[in-house]
């Protein structure tokens, strides 16, 4: 029997151990082969108008470990030595509650070299927070969206082994970096799926994780997790009565007046009880595609929490946002989609998403 892992190094090294087929765990992925879906009902991509979860076709696979026999498939792995009795572990919490933490999976030195990166590029000008204020008294600046593209050091991060070799192994796919959030405070931010932001055709085949670039004190408004809620039902755009063109006109008004007044009866009707990640730098939490988070309150507004956000998709998937009913930036502009017709799906799928 394989001795508990004592490092994170050891659990690196046993995510990328064997090469022997390209199933969950595997080395980190090459880059992106020509975009091609991989559903159990294919979809002409260069056919879609309106990117919307109503505008395709209900169909698998699923993730491995969203699948129904997924305990049956984690031992059988384990049988045929495809993944370790650790990683079974992963995956069996993973399956079970929607989430796992890995304690300082990232070292102190890349962590500080990370965030040291980012403020230097505040100072430069290269990158500009906005105030998003809480109070008077704030003394935090905003967040920022994709930090990487502008600092090195986070598109590093962001592609760390650990990191991208653990999406890939709950994902059951190789895992594509594809976006990030630096923030110096507490968002505060409503519950929510990430599944409403980065959607995915197939559904879910989307993994997240929240890296601590400091010690995060409980009354800095740390993340807060509803364990098990992944397995609700997804609810998107269309199931919350926001149309494109409600959101076209409205934007975010329309998501908080329909969608996150939702997402709070989900929660009080199901009884999900939080969690709070009070986390010591270079630990990080790892969600599922669907697990309803938020940010808590900031008890005191003068704590920091440093952290930064990173969302990855799998291969093989359709990825937009489903609120704007537009591609995700993965797939590159828009003009760069294939012809409509170039993939050749089956007919009747084709004339069913072509709005």
């Amino acid at each position: 029997m394989a001795r508990p892992f004592r490092r994170v190094a050891d659990l690196a090294r046993a995510l990328t151990r064997s090469n022997r087929d390209p199933g969950p765990g595997r080395n980190a992925p090459p880059p992106p082969a020509p975009f091609v879906v991989d559903a159990d009902i294919p979809v002409d991509i260069g056919c879609i108008k309106v990117f919307r979860a109503e505008n395709f076709p209900e169909s698998g696979p699923s993730p491995w470990l969203d699948q129904p026999d997924a305990q049956e498939i984690i031992a059988r792995r384990v049988a045929r030595r495809e993944i370790t009795p650790r990683q079974a572990e992963i995956c069996r919490s993973w399956e079970q509650h929607g989430y796992y933490v890995l304690r300082g999976a990232i070292d102190p030195d890349t962590i500080d070299e990370a965030w040291e990166a980012y403020e230097a590029a505040i100072a430069r000008g290269d990158v500009t927070l906005a105030p998003e204020k809480a109070a008077e008294d704030d003394p935090h600046p905003g967040r920022y969206l994709n930090p990487h593209l502008k600092v090195e050091a986070i598109e590093q991060l962001l592609k760390h082994p650990v990191l991208v070799n653990f999406s890939s192994m709950v994902l059951g796919r190789p895992a594509i970096p594809f976006q990030t959030i630096a923030s110096h405070k507490g968002s505060q931010q409503a519950e929510h799926s990430d599944s409403i932001h980065m959607t995915t055709y197939p559904v879910g085949y989307l993994a997240a994780c929240w890296i601590a670039m400091e010690d995060i004190h409980a009354d800095s408004g740390p993340l807060v997790y509803y364990p098990g809620t992944h397995r609700l039902p997804y609810l998107f755009s269309h199931d919350v009565g926001i149309s494109p063109e409600d959101f076209k006109q409205r934007g975010y008004g329309a998501y908080v007046d329909h969608y996150e007044p939702a997402i709070q009866r989900e929660i009080r009707d199901h009884g999900a009880k939080p969690e709070y990640f009070t986390a010591r730098k270079g630990d990080v939490l790892f969600w599922h595609a669907n697990l309803l988070h938020g940010g808590s309150a900031r008890a005191d507004i003068k704590r920091s929490r440093k952290a930064l956000v990173h969302h990855y998709f799998a291969e093989g998937c359709v990825c937009y946002h489903d609120l704007s009913a537009t591609t995700s930036a993965v797939h590159g502009p828009v003009e760069s989609l294939p012809t409509c017709g170039a993939s050749n799906p089956d007919v009747a799928v084709r004339e069913q998403i072509a709005l």
